[in-house]
């Protein structure tokens, strides 16, 4: 596995649980205001996530590869609840109805982080297989620490609001490791890093919007 060592290590320079705003979400420091507004934002990713998966899909040669994505697919919107109703789900039980997430209007940064997915599906979908790897891979761990922190600082309990959490906790493990072989299979090293690096600086860079209509210094 030594092209997804090193694609590790680019997606470590860039982990999600080292951003102001996560670690100020597991320190209990963020109000129930960006919490909300965090939720509507983020909303724009998850419901363009099983198309982002479909474009990948389509425009994948190889039916091994395409299998996995299909699997992928369905785990998002056809076993139990799809996920954007989930994330939806999360948004209610943090105060935010559902006219609110609709309506919000995307930050540059929200809007860069999705077009950036789109964009590395369309040209290549090898770009979009190593993008898909760069999210998925990190999701299990800050699920856990954001219910974590909403349980310990932000009184969420109820297991209706955590349930987009809970399910990626599982479902992200079995994902990642999959499209982790199809990496090392079909993307050369120098592709497969140049896309993780592009798929990860744009997540990043969407909890830098956060942080700035949050009022924390990134």
């Amino acid at each position: 596995m030594q092209v997804i060592s090193r694609l590790n290590e680019i997606i470590s320079e860039y982990h999600l649980l080292k951003h102001m705003f996560y670690q100020a979400w597991s320190r209990g420091e963020l109000s129930r205001e960006i919490l909300q507004r965090y939720a509507a934002q983020y909303y724009n990713q998850v419901q363009s996530f099983p198309r982002f998966i479909s474009r990948v899909h389509t425009n994948c040669p190889e039916i091994e590869a395409r299998k996995v994505l299909l699997d992928n697919l369905v785990d998002e919107e056809i076993h139990g609840t799809d996920h954007p109703a989930l994330w939806m789900q999360f948004a209610n039980g943090m105060g935010a109805s559902r006219e609110a997430v609709l309506n919000d209007m995307p930050l540059p940064e929200t809007t860069a982080m999705v077009n950036t997915f789109y964009d590395l599906a369309q040209r290549d979908w090898r770009d979009g297989l190593c993008a898909l790897y760069a999210y998925e891979c990190q999701v299990p761990e800050v699920s856990a620490s954001k219910i974590d922190g909403l349980k310990k600082f932000y009184g969420v309990n109820d297991e209706r609001t955590l349930e987009f959490f809970t399910a990626h906790q599982a479902y992200d493990v079995e994902h990642s490791r999959q499209v982790a072989g199809l990496i090392e299979k079909y993307v050369e090293p120098v592709r497969a890093e140049a896309a993780t690096r592009e798929a990860a600086i744009a997540l990043w860079g969407f909890l830098d919007g956060m942080c700035r209509e949050g009022g924390i210094t990134c």
